[in-house]
């Protein structure tokens, strides 16, 4: 096993590196050649300048498994209006929590991966039957473009085996997370000055009356065992362009969580009907539910590896409200079993002062190891 310092002084290394929002070449800079110098093939994908995602795979002589994949994003948010007291982007440590954007979601996930692939690569050697590597994406936040950009490269490069996604969930095991289907909900009117209201048609007042309707909106969807009950929330509303105009149009954004088993398509029609004739939808994201039974063998492998390094950790199975990559990356490997494990806090993902347990990190490292020796042999 490397040293327990090295996971944390990786993190901080991407840590200092501003990627929200674009510059993830500048983060892929920094892997890419320790994934190289370990013996992988590195494949670099931008699906616009500066964001390139990352496909790291093992030159073995000979496959004979299908390759594991351990999948990360190295993307992060904006910091926020509120002050943060550590610095963002200095990597503070104190005590046993690293501060600063990324720490938990995702770069501390992203370091392990790559410190235990790198690892378990250099041990095996050019002769070992380790399949894979890590994919590490782009873009991730803002719908998984980086993902959706090398799907095509992925299931053309054939048969995979299971994927594992590093986002925050306290080193637990997570067997997936619901979707997320983002709708814009228009109407159109007739605009005409606010002292004589009966000459326009008042677009606010259509789409006030439709969003209403979605408040009580039950889904014809009894709620998953782990996942729950699918939910709804409008989450902007924009309309006019001053007091004294009727508005001839309004526009609002609607946020649908959806679970195994719903199909989007079906989801969005239901809404429609909900709504109207007078609201016109056009989807913004569209990224499925994942999920995988606790009972595959290869989720209970995991599961055990996890116990292994910490014997409290739950057996209890549960599922991410977060989309995650694997929304793009499991059908693209072919709907391959998947689980979500990765050091970071799930509560302070996107938060002001993130950051990560040192402990958490270096446990991520051992996790991943155990993961990789599992499924590739050593």
């Amino acid at each position: 096993m490397m040293g327990t310092g090295e996971v944390v002084a990786l993190t901080r290394e991407l840590m200092a590196l501003d990627t929200v929002d674009g510059s993830e070449s500048a983060a892929q800079a920094v892997l890419a050649p320790l994934l190289e110098e370990a013996g992988f093939a590195v494949h670099s994908h931008e699906h616009a300048p500066g964001r390139a995602t990352v496909v790291a795979e093992w030159r073995a002589a000979e496959r004979e498994l299908p390759p594991l994949c351990l999948s990360g994003h190295v993307d992060t948010v904006p910091l926020g209006a509120a002050p943060w007291q550590h610095d963002p982007y200095a990597g503070e440590l104190d005590g046993d929590r690293l501060y600063g954007r990324g720490s938990s979601d995702m770069k501390g996930g992203v370091a392990a991966i790559v410190l235990a692939a790198t690892a378990y690569a250099r041990a095996a050697g050019h002769g070992g039957r380790a399949g894979g590597g890590p994919v590490l994406t782009a873009a991730e936040e803002t719908g998984a473009w980086g993902a959706r950009h090398v799907a095509p490269y992925l299931s053309s490069a054939g048969r995979s085996g299971p994927l594992l996604i590093a986002e925050p969930t306290a080193n637990e095991v997570v067997h997936g997370h619901k979707g997320a289907l983002w709708l814009q909900a228009r109407t159109a009117g007739v605009t005409a000055h606010g002292s004589m209201p009966h000459l326009g048609e008042n677009a606010v007042y259509k789409l006030a009356r439709a969003v209403t309707r979605l408040e009580e909106y039950a889904f014809a969807r009894a709620p998953h065992e782990v996942m729950g009950a699918p939910t709804l929330n409008v989450g902007t509303f924009e309309a006019g362009l001053n007091p004294n105009s009727v508005p001839d149009r309004a526009v609002a954004s609607v946020d649908v969580r959806t679970v195994a088993g719903q199909d989007h398509a079906e989801v969005g029609a239901a809404l429609a009907r909900r709504v109207g004739p007078e609201v016109e939808w056009s989807p913004l994201l569209d990224l499925p539910p994942v999920w995988t039974s606790p009972d595959d063998g290869w989720v209970r492998s995991v599961a055990e590896v996890v116990r292994g390094v910490n014997p409290e950790a739950s057996d209890v199975p549960r599922a991410a409200t977060f989309f995650t990559d694997a929304a793009v990356l499991t059908p693209a490997l072919g709907t391959v079993p998947t689980v979500i494990c990765g050091p970071g806090e799930p509560g302070l993902a996107h938060a002001t002062d993130e950051w990560c347990s040192v402990g958490r990190l270096e446990a991520a490292v051992e996790i991943y190891s155990g993961v990789i020796r599992g499924w590739c042999g050593g």
